[in-house]
């Protein structure tokens, strides 16, 4: 790739695979950064070239603007990853990332150009499906027992105030953008999907989960785990290799 897209503030390549056969782009949820994957990074350095997305307003990019709507975010996303469909492409969303990252495939779709080969939606609803959610209107309080509920960020950070003054602004912007997202209505993308969900799941049911099957006139298949939203942490292994299968056929 060219020096300028290697230098993507967008882009968090830790283990560069340039002849891997296909990319795997992973998109965090809400309040997440790249380093989240780092550990499926490393799990598929091997077989895949992965690419993780880190948004504008946490960690090194928190002194840029957020942006609070998913339809921007995905324009964005969308040109940032335009340079990098040389090879087949899957894209791996958690929660609000899932979103994100089926947002991004359907534009990359409607451009007659390469879209994604596989899109994996995890920890996520639906977009036809809709709750009524306002967590991004609490106080920093309300916000916190959201993500102790969530149990989705390191314990000790949740006692550093001066770390929580940091990644506030970007966890409720984030929050703004997911709650406030409305599907185009006959939202459907071409590729298959394959959904992972938490038996136990605050945020996700079961049948909230299967409703992805109405969003694809590809594959569709739902596996479903032991656990709550961040389920993927006590089956990263599994859900490495289902990635590995479908992804980089074995």
């Amino acid at each position: 790739m060219s020096g300028t897209t290697e230098s993507s503030p967008w882009i968090r390549r830790f283990h560069p695979a340039p002849d891997a056969p296909a990319r795997l782009v992973c998109f965090p949820h809400a309040g997440g950064s790249a380093s989240f994957y780092f550990p499926v990074s490393q799990a598929l350095s091997g077989s895949l070239d992965v690419l993780n997305l880190q948004y504008p307003g946490r960690q090194d990019r928190r002194h840029e603007p957020l942006i609070d709507d998913i339809a921007k975010l995905a324009d964005e996303v969308t040109g940032v990853l335009r340079p990098w469909l040389d090879r087949p492409v899957a894209f791996f969303g958690h929660s609000m990332g899932a979103i994100l990252a089926f947002e991004v495939a359907l534009r990359l779709e409607r451009e007659s150009g390469p879209g994604p080969v596989r899109l994996f939606a995890s920890g996520r609803r639906a977009p036809s499906t809709h709750r009524d959610e306002s967590v991004h209107q609490r106080d920093d309080d309300g916000i916190l027992a959201e993500m102790k509920l969530m149990s989705g960020t390191d314990a000790r950070l949740l006692g550093d105030d001066e770390i929580l003054r940091m990644i506030m602004p970007a966890i409720r912007g984030d929050y703004r953008a997911i709650e406030t997202y409305q599907a185009q209505p006959d939202s459907v993308v071409n590729c298959p999907i394959d959904v992972l969900v938490g038996d136990d799941d605050p945020k996700t049911t079961v049948d909230e989960a299967r409703a992805w099957r109405e969003h694809t006139t590809g594959g569709f298949d739902l596996r479903v785990f032991t656990g709550g939203h961040f389920f993927l942490a006590h089956h990263q292994q599994e859900i490495n290799a289902l990635i590995r299968d479908r992804v980089a056929g074995g």
